[in-house]
């Protein structure tokens, strides 16, 4: 089968949606990595295949899943036939931290009117003006997540992560631009290089270097939909060079900064079936 791609993405001008994302892909497999950001996902055909704290998931039809920010996941199609999906990357304003516990036990939902409800948001996005009709949407959705997830936060919460590891990703994230060697990194947290990197590992579910692209390659992604180009963003997003920056986007996004770039459409796809807020 040729591998077919289909990528179209674009910020909005509604509060808390960070980035809107559709791909069609048959081949492209997602390396584990890691968002900033909530990831709000739904598959319109075929199946998503994922790991998400150390369990397999999975999106069968009518599926919402809501994946956590920090939280590694991967991703494949679950079908020969790929998946075609539609992604919201909402900011912690939506939901806050006290329901990533939660939203890791139980990543996936099976209601039929949030699903709706997160098509129909989709709809609105995609059309100029409609900004307050996006926003009425988002927060019934948002309202229903919570309702979701609020009872599970009675669940004991996890033991208390070694705090080594937390200062790396702590220094991780402060030095996202610049990067830092690992034995620089060692010295700063107190700690052996191998332990550190096995420690971070075991606690996250993804190495040092690995969650400091994945963040590299979201601030590119947003850096491109501001309208820079890919040559600036790399510089900007602390890879080396273009070439750089592409090896890892394309790894993760599944397409090129070019064609990711590309992808903003002035008049974005509309979806059929747009009705009043229910």
């Amino acid at each position: 089968m040729v591998a077919r791609q289909e990528v179209s993405a674009w910020r909005p001008r509604v509060p808390g949606v960070v980035e809107v994302f559709h791909a069609h892909f048959t081949e492209h497999a997602y390396p584990m990595h890691v968002h900033d950001v909530w990831t709000l996902l739904i598959v319109d055909a075929g199946a998503v295949r994922y790991d998400l704290g150390r369990r397999e998931r999975g999106t069968p039809h009518d599926t919402v899943s809501l994946l956590p920010p920090q939280v590694p996941h991967n991703g494949s199609s679950a079908t020969a036939h790929g998946f075609r999906k539609r992604v919201l990357y909402l900011d912690l304003t939506r939901l806050d931290e006290s329901f990533i516990g939660p939203a890791v036990d139980g990543p996936d939902t099976v209601d039929p009117l949030l699903r709706r409800r997160v098509g129909q948001l989709h709809s609105a996005l995609a059309r100029r003006g409609d900004e307050l009709e996006a926003e009425s949407r988002l927060a019934l959705i948002a309202e229903r997540l919570r309702g979701h997830l609020r009872p599970r936060l009675a669940a004991p919460p996890p033991a208390a992560g070694n705090g080594i590891v937390h200062s790396l990703r702590e220094l991780l994230d402060e030095r996202l631009l610049s990067g830092v060697t690992l034995d620089e990194a060692a010295r700063l947290v107190h700690a052996h290089p191998t332990h550190l990197v096995r420690a971070f590992t075991a606690a996250f579910g993804i190495a040092p270097h690995q969650y400091l692209m994945a963040r590299r390659v979201d601030r590119a992604r947003r850096l491109l939909l501001d309208g820079r180009p890919p040559a600036e963003v790399a510089v900007a997003a602390g890879f080396y060079d273009q070439s750089h920056l592409t090896r890892h986007f394309k790894r993760l996004v599944g397409t090129t900064p070019g064609r990711y770039a590309r992808s903003v459409p002035w008049n974005p796809p509309r979806r059929p079936g747009a009705s009043p807020v229910d």
